[in-house]
């Protein structure tokens, strides 16, 4: 048994509003007013771990929180659930804080009070789903990050700590060694989760094991809004609402809900569903062609983070660079470890790519990021950064948006360009969702280097163009990183969910001996598979194909629910679908209310059929649309 040195531990936890009571205001923050709260999901398993931790070391936990003063209670959560004390960073002049001077407050407040062996945290927040303070306060505090650790394993404890992590990355799993100190994010499988829910025991708690810090411990700011390189535009609702028909299986009960289906348009943009074509086809329009590239060094310059192996995100990232480079007569250059070849940069909008190269088989994330804020510097004409909205995309990104001050919006829907002043640079406006899309912000930046993450499949994947092979080059990329990744295998393709139009949602009434019987009528379908919670837990599905609270969120134009309960935390996941068919055995089963059509019944009697009319009338659609085109 390894002998471990008693280790000073730090979970950092944030308190969220109740995911179903989570709103905006007309400011375009969170309103916390009459809102339950309780803490994130994710920092749940920080606090758990931590506790965890402490106690095999004979060492020491403490819970930092930052926020209102209503706050306090992650803390008094913490401590009735075994944490020795809290720390919680709460000053009014914090309001309005976003992820970057949200980092800052907390590494001072850190640097303040540490120092520490390990610092935990969540994933991301259920609030905001960016995954950008955790690795941004490792880069203000120079610490080594790893995200989503799914399994922790002490390695070593001679002459330092060394850890052994298994890392849960979208459809990617990734096997890591690191020394301590560090900071961790961890992922929801990691262990079962902090959970003390009376708030009573809550009040109990003793108080003056809580420290507290404001404005004036931390240093000379700015914070909150000021010290905050985004800001909040407008803000609008996403409202959607089901029709709740609830019918018994019978045959004229599969033809009406056929009939709706294309009555509400679920087949708008699937003819290649009528061809039984496979899943994941986009639901844009017919896609538009790529800009051609035009490099001027001395015009206004967008740069794309590659990430390696994720060729059709590259694609959208580039086209859509393309498109604001058009806007602004300026250029396209990718970044990345991994490159297209010159030519099909070029085909994708790029002028020109930089290869960072390195010995190392896998990159670290910290490395590139080093190496593309020093690349960056020399180049004051690169106004904006696209970077892909995947566990590579957001570390990387939000490391260079601490190294270089620089705003960072996180999972962007959608991009325009504004230029309100010609003598300055244009300003980028990134549409983000929130709370499930229950709400949709537009974001922008207030620094020079503006920078966004942007969801797989939610941009048009545009026709390549003609054109000359872009220019490459290359860049060292120095190893300066302390975390060393021996593995990295991926068991799924995420895009393919985040792309497809039609999808089949499995539930765990449905075993996995029926699977090879889904397959085939997906197939049929041309639909992707997800799946719930549950089912990724039993292992029955792989990780990449969880919609949730917790997983994806897609918006496919017809989702079809079979042997789900429709618990709120999966079928948040799918509430902007376009048309939503449940089938269930069980008529009150939640999954009814947030369904436009409702099959009661066994689904291996009911989805057969099913399929086969859907099939049948999106034949006939398709052909309508090419006879419309004909005439």
């Amino acid at each position: 048994m390894i002998d471990i040195p008693p280790l000073r531990i730090l979970a950092l936890a944030k308190q969220i509003p109740v995911f179903e009571d989570m709103r905006l205001g007309q400011d375009g923050r969170l309103i916390r007013d009459g809102a339950v709260q309780h803490m994130n999901d994710y920092c749940r398993r920080a606090v758990s771990k931590g506790k965890e931790l402490a106690e095999l070391s004979g060492g020491t936990l403490g819970v930092m929180t930052f926020g209102p003063p209503a706050a306090e209670t992650v803390c008094r959560e913490a401590l009735a659930f075994g944490a020795g004390y809290g720390i919680h960073i709460c000053d009014e002049d914090f309001a309005g804080s976003d992820t970057l001077a949200t980092a800052r407050a907390l590494a001072k407040a850190i640097e303040l009070t540490g120092p520490f062996d390990l610092i935990l945290c969540g994933l991301n927040s259920l609030d905001a789903d960016t995954g950008q303070v955790p690795p941004q306060v490792a880069q203000l505090l120079d610490l080594p990050f790893a995200a989503g650790v799914k399994r922790l394993e002490i390695k070593d404890a001679t002459p330092g700590v060394k850890l052994r992590l298994e890392l849960e990355h979208d459809d990617e799993r990734c096997v890591v060694e690191l020394a301590l100190p560090a900071l961790l994010s961890c992922a929801e499988r990691l262990c079962d989760p902090c959970k003390i829910k009376d708030p009573d025991i809550w009040a109990q708690m003793d108080g003056s094991l809580i420290q507290r810090l404001c404005t004036s411990d931390l240093g000379e700011g700015p914070w909150g809004q000021a010290g905050s390189p985004t800001f909040v535009g407008d803000t609008k609702s996403v409202e959607v609402s089901r029709e709740r028909i609830q019918l018994s299986f019978s045959d004229e009960a599969i033809r009406f809900a056929a009939k709706r289906c294309l009555e509400r348009g679920a087949f708008d943009s699937s003819e290649a569903m009528a061809n039984s074509a496979q899943a994941g086809q986009p639901r844009q329009p017919p896609p538009k062609t790529v800009p051609p590239p035009n490099f001027n060094p001395d015009s206004p310059g967008v740069a794309v983070l590659v990430e390696p192996d994720r060729l059709r995100l590259t694609r959208e990232l580039l086209g859509a660079a393309a498109q604001l480079a058009q806007q602004t007569s300026g250029y396209v250059v990718a970044l990345g470890t991994q490159l297209p070849s010159p030519q099909e940069l070029a085909s994708f909008g790029a002028a020109g790519g930089v290869e960072f190269t390195s010995t190392q088989t896998f990159v670290p994330e910290e490395d590139l990021a080093n190496a593309i804020a020093g690349w960056l510097t020399e180049r004051p004409q690169i106004w904006a950064v696209l970077a892909p909205g995947t566990a590579w995309g957001r570390h990387v990104a939000a490391r260079l948006a601490a190294l270089a001050k620089a705003g960072l919006v996180g999972d962007a829907i959608d991009l325009t360009v504004r230029q309100p002043d010609p003598t300055k640079p244009p300003l980028l406006i990134a549409d983000k969702p929130a709370f499930g899309g229950q709400m949709v912000a537009e974001i922008g930046c207030t620094s020079p280097l503006q920078m966004t993450t942007v969801r797989s499949g939610v941009l048009p994947l545009l026709e390549p163009c003609r054109s000359s092979p872009a220019s490459l080059s290359e860049v060292a990329c120095p190893a300066v990183s302390r975390v060393n990744i021996l593995s990295k295998t991926r068991d799924d393709d995420s895009s393919e969910l985040a792309n497809a139009d039609l999808v089949l949602g499995i539930g765990q009434g449905v075993t996995p001996e029926s699977y090879p019987l889904l397959e085939e009528l997906s197939q049929k379908l041309g639909a992707a598979l997800c799946a719930t919670r549950k089912v990724t837990d039993y292992g029955w599905m792989p990780r990449a194909r969880q919609v949730g609270i917790t997983g994806h969120t897609i918006s496919p134009s017809l989702f079809v629910s079979v042997g789900s309960s429709g618990k709120f935390n999966h079928t948040v996941g799918v509430r902007t679908a376009g048309t939503i068919i449940a089938v269930n055995s069980d008529p009150q089963a939640p999954v009814f209310e947030v369904s436009d059509v409702g099959l009661v019944g066994d689904w291996e009697e009911v989805l057969p059929p099913l399929v086969e009319a859907l099939v049948e009338v999106s034949a006939g659609a398709a052909a309508g649309s090419r006879a419309a085109a004909g005439n």
